[in-house]
């Protein structure tokens, strides 16, 4: 793979980290300003709806200036967010510097993938995509379990202050490693992008996102509080298993890339079903110790496995002037997602069948994102024939 390819990984790693490490400082934050655990949950939301946000606004907005400068850019508000996050006096000013935090990131991975796809031969865009995404996961495998440790010692505002730390090194590995962009950039007018709305296929692939992350992060934005007081586990032991699951990360990411590079449809639809599957299953595993955490693991690999076939879809959906746009939009898509989730996961615990049932009831988003698949392809497949008449 191009250095570069790397580079943009060390850039996903560090929004990894910032958007992750919340879900292990649940209980920290949610002690020390005051507000309940799923009021605390709500900032994985906020963040996320910051994302879904900032994806488009920014994305359109620097369409015509250098990827490299973008991306740079891009990373500097995100160590100021998290500055922001760790000088925070109280919950709302939390949420709103995380709302911040979150703007860089829908564009930064947007455009990142598009740079990705286009730095390696057509039959390796997934695996280029994945690899990108890999920074996600070692974020989740080492940074996330290292945040929630160091919030449990001395105190979750020491884990932004060292996210932010994070933020400056990406700054630099980008602006030593990205390649200028060596072709100039061609003017890209606001029609052509805003085009790639009218397409059914980009619209149906932005929707599985949507619910297929949903689901994950319905439960993955609990996993602290189903740990402790499902599983029976010890705050301490929280960060342990969440190494669990981020060695899940990395194999789902990269091997949902290779099927994605194979057969993409196929690949679709096996990773959404994997994750319907595990989320059923950890139902009934989570009040078993040893159950649970091999759940955690197969959580993380199901839940990445899917990320390089949806993004891909989108990519081919799209083509043309609209990929920055849609690429953007569906990591929009994903952070949309992320917000429903954790606030579906909020309705089942305070207002449903409780904090046991959230894994059940995140099951039905990527069931839901299964049938979406299947009317996309019916409708591609009608498309053809009607081509061919």
């Amino acid at each position: 793979m191009p250095i570069a390819v790397y580079a943009l990984t060390a850039g996903a790693f560090g929004i990894g980290v910032t958007e992750f490490v919340i879900m292990g400082l649940l209980l920290q934050v949610s002690a020390d300003l005051g507000v309940s655990i799923p009021a605390a949950g709500l900032l994985v939301s906020g963040y996320a709806l910051g994302v879904f946000i900032g994806a488009p606004v920014l994305t359109i907005a620097t369409r015509n200036l250098p990827r490299k400068t973008v991306l740079i850019a891009l990373m500097v508000i995100f160590t100021l967010g998290n500055l922001a996050c760790a000088l925070a006096p109280n919950y709302a000013a939390l949420m709103a510097a995380r709302v911040l935090t979150a703007l860089a990131h829908g564009t930064f991975f947007g455009v990142g993938s598009v740079v990705a796809a286009g730095l390696v031969a057509p039959e390796r865009r997934a695996s280029a995509i994945a690899l990108m995404f890999t920074g996600l996961t070692v974020a989740t495998l080492l940074g996330v379990p290292f945040g929630a440790w160091l919030g449990l010692e001395y105190g979750w505002r020491a884990t932004f202050w060292a996210v932010a730390g994070i933020g400056v090194f990406a700054v630099a590995v980008l602006a030593l490693l990205v390649p200028r962009d060596t072709a100039g950039v061609e003017p890209v007018h606001l029609a052509e992008e805003l085009a790639v709305l009218r397409r059914p296929q980009v619209l149906l692939g932005l929707l599985m996102t949507v619910l297929g992350f949903g689901g994950v992060f319905a439960v993955f934005s609990y996993i602290q509080p189903i740990l402790v007081t499902i599983a029976g586990f010890s705050e301490e032991a929280v960060s342990p298993i969440l190494l669990i699951f981020g060695v899940g990360l990395i194999l789902g990411n990269l091997v949902g890339g290779r099927l994605a590079d194979w057969r993409l449809m196929p690949a679709l639809f096996a990773t959404l079903a994997a994750l319907v599957v595990i989320m059923l299953l950890a139902t009934f595993a989570v009040h078993e110790r040893i159950a649970a955490i091999a759940c955690v693991g197969l959580l993380g690999a199901a839940a990445f496995a899917t990320v390089a076939p949806l993004q891909l879809r989108v990519l081919e959906a799209a083509g043309g002037a609209g990929q920055t746009l849609a690429s953007s939009l569906n990591i929009a898509a994903f952070n949309l997602g992320n917000a429903l989730g954790a606030w579906l996961g909020g309705v089942v615990i305070d207002h449903g069948p409780g904090l046991g049932a959230v894994t059940a009831v995140a099951a039905l988003m990527p069931a839901g994102a299964i049938a979406v698949a299947l009317w996309s392809v019916t409708l591609e497949r009608r498309g053809a024939v009607a081509a061919r008449a």
